[in-house]
């Protein structure tokens, strides 16, 4: 399946998203202390029924309220910002299921939150790339009434269904506004429902699911894939191996339910300074060796060669070193 006709827009890696009930934006700020790349407020699970009206207009009231530009250098990848200085906390919104069923309440939803200060929305129960076709076409229209660039919002699918994972790359391949897909899987949930996996304290039943997903998003040309959820507040320890897992699988950051769980979800999707200078000593290696006839040196123990360089490039050009 082609892409959907759109500007393909530059994204930026988000290694934490933090889940925030729609009902209580007043806890942003807490999301922001935390360390959060971004926030989710959530309209879907987090809001009872006869509390979504209010949450809606109260979320609509925080995009509204959020820092002037701060989306324009999300989406522009320019921050303008010093060395060191922290990226502000990106604003997205879980809205509910674009269907019949939920009375439209996700199409009104989404209508109420796409304005200026938004980066994106989080669609959940994605089946299919026809359900990424009408949020993208949705949000073109959202981008048209604000007066905003083609491609402004960012769209997450949330792939909650067993459809929805099979066809991954499909949806995937739906729309250009589409960065951060991935596998969110977590206990007792939709995923797990809809798959029948049992929920071990390891997580490892959905290792497999997780990196279909992901080979799906990266076969899709979907840049910054996410995974999630760890349900255990408590164990942090056992998030850092299922941070540290999603990591090794290639996953680029992680969706999470408490402040608690941010600094360590940052820290395990962020290179420490030894691995930024090994790539750095990997790099002027590599081209010594070139400068001198060859097409591969022994560094570190290890053959390494071109290839590895533009890896090492690649990663100082994302995280401050190059």
């Amino acid at each position: 399946m082609t892409d959907v006709t759109g500007v393909t827009t530059h994204r930026v890696p988000l290694r934490s998203l933090l889940f925030v009930p729609g009902s209580r934006t007043d806890w942003l700020p807490k999301a922001e202390a935390a360390g959060a790349d971004a926030a989710i407020l959530d309209l879907e699970d987090a809001v009872p029924e006869d509390g979504k009206a209010a949450a809606r207009e109260a979320v609509a009231g925080a995009v509204e309220g959020a820092v002037s530009g701060a989306d324009s250098r999300a989406v522009s990848g320019a921050d303008g910002r010093a060395a060191g200085t922290p990226a502000p906390m990106r604003l997205l919104v879980r809205i509910n299921a674009l269907d019949r069923a939920t009375g439209w309440q996700g199409a009104d939803d989404l209508r109420a939150v796409a304005r200026p200060g938004l980066y994106g929305i989080v669609l959940p129960k994605v089946s299919g790339p026809e359900d990424a076709i009408t949020a993208d076409r949705l949000l073109a229209w959202c981008e048209r009434e604000h007066g905003l660039p083609e491609g402004h919002f960012a769209l997450l699918p949330l792939l909650e269904t067993a459809r929805g994972l099979r066809e991954a790359y499909a949806i995937g391949r739906a729309a250009t506004r589409i960065a951060h897909l991935g596998a969110v899987t977590a206990p007792g949930g939709d995923v797990e429902r809809a798959i029948g996996y049992r929920w071990s304290p390891e997580g490892e039943e959905t290792r497999e699911l997780r990196a279909r997903a992901l080979l799906d998003a990266r076969a899709a040309d979907r840049p910054h894939p996410v995974a999630g959820l760890w349900a255990d507040v408590a164990d942090l320890a056992g998030l850092r191996r299922f941070a540290e897992q999603n990591r090794a699988l290639g996953y680029e950051g992680m969706a999470v339910i408490h402040p608690s769980h941010v600094p360590v979800v940052n820290e395990v999707f962020a290179p420490n300074a030894e691995e930024l200078a090994r790539c750095g000593r990997l790099i002027a290696a590599v081209e010594r060796a070139q400068a001198e006839g060859a097409g591969a040196v022994l560094f570190e123990g290890r053959m390494v060669d071109e290839a590895m360089a533009a890896t090492a490039r690649h990663t100082l050009s994302r995280h401050g070193g190059g």
